[in-house]
């Protein structure tokens, strides 16, 4: 079961049981602080009382020590692991009071010997991740689906559920996973066994629904010199703790704003040139490099790039199926996966820039939806949906047809491709009732999942139940919230370890510092968006170290030409996988709706990519498992 797992520690291996019990815990090893044999896992307290297995790092942990020692108790170290200081603090303090105290990210299993009972815990944003079920009525867990798949007797039923949000989301969110008899630990918790046939009972000891409530109600309250200040000093004692390493450390590098103030602030600890990486595109549009480029040679960077071509990208697809584990159709995953290779050959560590978007309104749905829905509000529902009727009689390329003499008259940099595609996507939303149903359409793929995934019915989640929203808060709040409890642990930390972990590298966010995600929710709304761009606050403290001309520019993502691969070098792969007999005889997928969106896009009548990504990754996470 470990050795499925050695990927995310090819270091050192261990393994410890229970006769008496029958409890077996087993780990692999990426040392990272103190490599010697004294961090050896699993490994036991002092006393003998605890064992545990843990993946991650405990940023405070030489505080945690500091803190042990002057309360007076006498610790005996053995070595300098933060896995150490882990149990040393739960022996002292207790699980709870250890998990408020710690900072970091983690998943571990602790085996209690005195009480006899197993707990796992998962960090307060989902950094790391943690999987739990029952095979053959044993309980077993573990941090990716492969090492629970591996077991005798363990069933491989999907779950037509999680199919369906999966459809709806690109990733399967939590607690659901793509197997049935296994679940996802939630970020933020904590689960208690007592006996192998008891009910899991899940505890939470961060929230970020409260953090965020309170933040709202309770927003910072000195002047934007003084928020920037503060924001500044605590993200650079971040940072300084997320950089103690005992193994070569780096960091990723796109030239955008989230990474350059990460590696700005970092060059600033730092004595020597950190070493940033950043993976290179020749497509025009998708190449970020010659802005990391720029930001590297003005701080002084060690900088290392690499230029992919399409070839060498797309040799990486066939490997993401073993990557993800699990669905997975964030089209990202490739450069991700590129970047964090390249990283790997030159260090061990990398800092990069995540959670900017989600804490201080980066992403440009924010912006689009109160302006849209300003827009549309003015025009009576009735009209709105009259007007999306009409539209929707005729097909994408008639309207195409008809718009061209119009185009034909508009400069050629102000025209639009496929002009019917577009009518027909703002046709989609005319006739939505609200602002929060138009955040649903925009990071919904499949909006109707239940159509395309057979015999499926869709659970409610955070996003799709309103009564789990904020009760209070603007709109862009409303949106941040939500993209930090699903998209944010869901999708990007879920598309960053696995692709890390893939090539034995650890990642570190400081901008998830639960510390830094608590202050940014202090934050009021008109720091974070102002003069039609997210992110103020974050721009001013980068501007202090970066010049605003070698960082501003248009959002672009870090995208690959996923449309136009699909036409072409893709399309023998992608057309066998979406075979409708080979659809028919898996049952999973009504093969129709698939099919009719296939043909559009190779005719270029329409964009489908992310929409056949979803069923493709999906199609190819099948194959490979059989």
């Amino acid at each position: 079961m470990a050795d499925r797992l050695a990927h995310r520690g090819p270091d050192d291996s261990g393994v410890w049981g229970d006769a008496g019990t029958g409890l077996a815990l087993a780990h692999r090893r990426l040392a990272i602080l103190d490599v010697s044999p004294s961090g050896h896992q699993p490994m036991h307290s002092l006393s003998g009382r605890f064992v545990i297995t843990y993946n991650g790092e405990i940023y405070n942990h030489l505080e945690l020590r500091a803190e042990l020692q002057a309360s007076g108790v006498r610790i005996a170290w053995r070595g300098h692991s933060d896995t150490e200081t882990l149990l040393a603090a739960i022996e002292t303090w207790g699980l709870e009071e250890t998990l408020r105290r710690a900072v970091g990210m983690f998943a571990f299993g602790l085996w209690d010997r005195a009480d006899r009972r197993l707990v796992l815990a998962r960090d307060r944003i989902g950094e790391k991740p943690l999987y739990f079920g029952r095979v053959d009525g044993a309980f077993v867990f573990a941090s990716e689906l492969k090492a629970i798949r591996a077991l005798p007797g363990f069933r491989a039923q999907i779950d037509r559920e999680a199919l369906a949000l999966y459809m709806r989301h690109s990733c399967v969110p939590s607690p659901w996973s793509i197997y049935r008899a296994v679940r996802k630990l939630p970020p933020g918790t904590w689960l208690e066994l007592k006996a192998v046939d008891a009910v899991e009972e899940v505890k939470t000891y961060w929230s970020a629904h409260e953090v965020a409530l309170r933040g709202i109600n309770q927003p910072f309250k000195g002047t934007e010199t003084e928020a920037l200040d503060e924001f500044e000093s605590r993200l650079r004692r971040t940072i300084v703790g997320q950089m103690i390493s005992d193994v070569p450390l780096g960091a990723f590098l796109s030239g955008g704003i989230d990474s350059s103030t990460i590696v700005a602030l970092m060059q600033a600890e730092s004595r020597e040139p950190v070493r940033t990486f950043t993976i290179g595109f020749h497509e025009t549009g998708y190449n970020e490099a010659e802005h990391a480029k720029a930001v590297a040679r003005h701080l002084g960077t060690a900088h290392t790039e690499l230029y992919v071509t399409p070839r060498e990208a797309l040799e990486v697809i066939p490997r993401l199926p073993a990557v993800y584990d699990e669905p997975f159709a964030d089209s990202s995953q490739i450069p991700t996966y590129l970047v964090a290779a390249l990283a790997r050959q030159h260090v061990k560590v990398s800092l990069s820039g995540d959670a900017g978007d989600e804490l201080f309104g980066g992403y440009n749905r924010y912006l689009w939806t109160n302006r849209l829905w300003r827009r549309l509000r003015s025009v009576p529902l009735w009209l709105r949906a009259g007007l999306a009727r009409a539209v929707h009689a005729l097909p994408p390329s008639t309207w195409s047809r008809l718009a061209s003499p119009v185009l034909r008259l508009v400069p050629a940099g102000l025209r639009y491709a496929n002009a019917g595609d577009r009518l027909h996507r703002l046709a989609d939303i005319l006739p939505i009732p609200d602002p929060q149903r138009l955040y649903l359409e925009f990071v919904s793929h499949w909006r109707r999942p239940e159509s395309i995934v057979e015999e499926a019915r869709e659970p409610l989640t955070t996003v799709t139940d309103s009564s789990q929203w904020l009760k209070s808060g603007t709109i862009e709040q409303q949106m941040m919230y939500l993209d930090l409890v699903t998209y944010l642990p869901d999708d990007v930390l879920v598309k960053v370890d696995r692709a890390a972990m893939a090539v034995s590298l650890e990642t570190r966010a400081p901008l998830l510092d639960h510390r830094i995600v608590e202050f940014a929710w202090r934050i009021p709304p008109a720091m974070k968006i102002r003069d039609g761009r997210g992110k103020w606050l974050l721009r001013q403290l980068l501007y202090r170290y970066v010049p605003p001309e070698l960082v501003e520019r248009p959002k672009t993502g870090f995208g690959v030409p996923l449309d136009s691969w699909l036409r072409g070098p893709l399309r023998e792969w992608a057309q066998a996988l979406l075979d409708p007999q080979r659809l028919r005889r898996e049952g999973l997928f009504q093969p129709e709706p698939i099919l009719r969106r296939w043909r559009e896009h190779l005719s270029g009548r329409r964009n489908w990519a992310h929409h056949l990504w979803d069923v493709l990754m999906f199609q190819s996470w099948l194959e490979h498992t059989r």
